[in-house]
């Protein structure tokens, strides 16, 4: 018989943020099948008991916290409970977001900060406690969640495109601040990828999706399995030389 195939993630602890609906949700399911044990993380519980119900029924190594990405003493709360429950923490996938329409000008302040504190902050919060983690191990891996609207602007959604634009910076000085310590910083930019996020944007903006998939070379929206395979990859050590790398999973809208 030949060998079996060791999954790319086999042994690996990773932690999902975001985790139960949309592209969290598929990614946690990619990243399960190639082999991680995963904690996942989420506002509301009753969808996320749903997710790891139904990856430990598969056989996966799954366990799972509420937390709210914008506030320090959950995020430092759910990464101990990863280390409390596995042992070590090997990669991140730091996925929570939330999104908003309007022209800048339209923008209720209170909207505009709590993009800002769940997308960019929350974010920093994330690394900041991941890689509390991360440095004594001497080894880890970060994927952080912008969007093409993080490399380009449009019409209708400032606040998230800037908050998304952040997420960019605050990776690549991570990558350098983290690099030399053993830790990977890379962040994926995903196109229009089937998720409620996306079903919000088509009610938001009538035709606002619809454009951008026409202007897509590939002329589909993505899927979270594949925004997933790709976090898996630069989780692994496939991807043991990549580091503060950009990489759009958007079928060539950007090219």
């Amino acid at each position: 018989m030949p060998d079996q195939i060791t999954p790319p993630l086999a042994g690996k602890v990773v932690l999902v943020v975001g985790a139960s609906i949309g592209i969290g949700a598929d990614a946690a399911r990619v990243l399960a099948a190639d082999g991680a044990a995963l904690m996942l993380v989420a506002r509301t519980e009753p969808l996320l008991a749903e997710l790891a119900a139904e990856l430990e029924k598969a056989g996966h190594d799954v366990a799972y916290t509420t937390g709210d990405v914008s506030s320090a003493a959950d995020v430092a709360r759910f990464v101990d409970a990863t280390v409390e429950r596995f042992g070590r923490l090997d990669g991140a996938y730091n996925n929570a977001a939330m999104t908003q329409a309007g022209r800048l000008d339209t923008v209720p302040e209170e909207d505009f900060d709590r993009i800002m504190a769940v997308n960019i902050k929350g974010t920093w919060l994330c690394i900041r406690e991941e890689v509390r983690v991360m440095i004594p191990q001497g080894a880890g891996a970060i994927v952080n969640m912008s969007s093409i609207g993080g490399l380009r602007g449009s019409s209708g959604m400032g606040a998230y495109q800037a908050s998304k634009h952040a997420v960019i910076g605050l990776t690549r000085t991570a990558a350098h601040d983290f690099g030399p310590l053993g830790i990977r910083v890379n962040v994926i930019a995903p196109g229009p990828t089937e998720s409620p996020m996306l079903d919000q944007t088509r009610r938001n903006i009538p035709g606002g999706v619809e454009a951008r998939i026409a202007a897509t070379p590939l002329r589909k929206a993505g899927t979270g399995a594949e925004v997933g395979a790709v976090a898996s990859f630069l989780l692994s050590d496939r991807a043991s030389h990549v580091n503060g790398v950009i990489l759009p999973v958007d079928g060539g809208f950007v090219a």
